[in-house]
């Protein structure tokens, strides 16, 4: 590409995990892309390192710098990468502007979804998959009449707990010790209580249009299929990439188009055995209430995603157990009256609604221990 021709981005979140690595993306593809603004959650000192790198002159920590910058005039990419809830301001925002909105903040779409697609036809803003698992299925389903689709599938590693029989003693460092990706704590979690794949059922609903009776997911322990495409005739289309999160962040700030590969090609002579296998909802309810959430619809998504947020950050630091989670999220939703979200500020009032009854429930439980 040319000077002229550059795609210029807004990273929302550059000092976390998916920020960094968007950066690496850009750092070696000079002749693509442009970064056009930096915005921290905190972390002033290394985002003051990544501003002198690539020469960026907007900046800044927090929200009210996330707002700004997700509508900057000159950005063409708007790259949202804040962890939880707190990015969903900024998406509509982006949307609204009429931006191409990379989406890795899947809390956006879980918890305001029918608010972002509002934004998005009223300002006509596109949004773009940054998850692996919803990369895999818009390249599956590029240039695809829908009416052939018979379900998607998503996959799941299983988490470190794939095995484990006992789950009563498991502590943050076993949770955080994934077994193939290497992700922020949040996400990290959420993916060792299979929670990040119900979120992800939510987020493809909105993102594809299929209802939830067709969107599934299974475990796949070697995390090198990231996403399947089931037509009606009993065919399937499989999307297969490294377990390296660069991969499906430069399919996002590049699509439609490809460049070359970022990182190393999987080696199909080496691999061996794949396994898929079916998800233990007993063992690991928490998708199952993603599921139950988001076919209830309104704001129970909102409430969802509110209440795990509140009891992930409980687990990570030591006031609840791990089989707490979904015991927390479960309260919270069987209290919930889902209203419909009309606007932003009603995704914002069940937000806030779930996360009190959230944390009251975990005061509890943190008194009976």
């Amino acid at each position: 590409m040319s000077e002229n021709t550059r795609r210029r981005v807004v990273i929302l979140g550059s000092t976390g995990s998916i920020g960094r690595q968007a950066l690496d993306v850009i750092r070696e593809n000079p002749d693509d892309f442009e970064v056009a603004g930096l915005v921290a959650g905190g972390k002033a000192e290394q985002l003051k390192q990544q501003t002198e790198e690539f020469g960026v002159t907007r900046s800044g920590l927090g929200g009210r710098a996330a707002l700004d910058l997700a509508t900057l005039d000159e950005a063409d990419i708007v790259l949202n990468a804040v962890v939880g809830a707190a990015g969903l301001r900024a998406s509509v925002a982006a949307l609204d502007a009429g931006k191409t909105l990379a989406l890795a903040n899947k809390e956006s779409l879980v918890a305001g979804g029918e608010v972002c697609l509002r934004s998005a036809r009223k300002g006509g803003g596109t949004i773009v998959a940054v998850d692996s698992e919803h990369a895999a299925l818009a390249q599956c389903l590029t240039g695809v009449d829908l009416s052939t689709i018979s379900r998607l599938v998503l996959t799941a590693s299983g988490g470190p707990f794939r095995t484990r029989a006992d789950l009563t003693t498991v502590t943050p460092a076993d949770a955080l010790a994934h077994p193939t990706w290497a992700m922020g704590p949040k996400i990290t979690i959420d993916s060792a209580t299979l929670m990040n794949k119900g979120l992800e059922i939510i987020e493809a609903h909105h993102l594809f249009g299929l209802d939830y009776h067709r969107i599934d997911a299974v475990c796949h322990p070697q995390s090198l299929v990231h996403g399947m495409v089931e037509f009606l005739d009993s065919t399937t289309i499989l999307q297969a990439a490294p377990t390296d999160m660069r991969v499906p962040i430069q399919a996002a700030l590049t699509f439609p188009s490809r460049r070359p590969r970022v990182g190393k090609a999987i080696d199909w002579a080496g691999v061996g055995t794949i396994e898929f296998e079916a998800v233990d909802h007993d063992r690991f309810p928490c998708m199952g209430l993603a599921r139950a959430a988001g076919t209830i619809g309104g704001t129970h998504p909102a409430a969802l995603n509110a209440a795990n947020e509140e009891a992930v950050g409980a687990f990570l630091n030591h006031r609840i157990s791990f089989v707490d989670i979904p015991v927390v999220i479960e309260k919270v939703l069987g209290e919930h009256e889902s209203l419909d979200p009309q606007d932003l500020d009603a995704v914002l009032d069940a937000d806030a609604w779930a996360r009190g009854r959230a944390a009251d429930y975990i005061e509890t439980m943190r008194m009976k221990t």
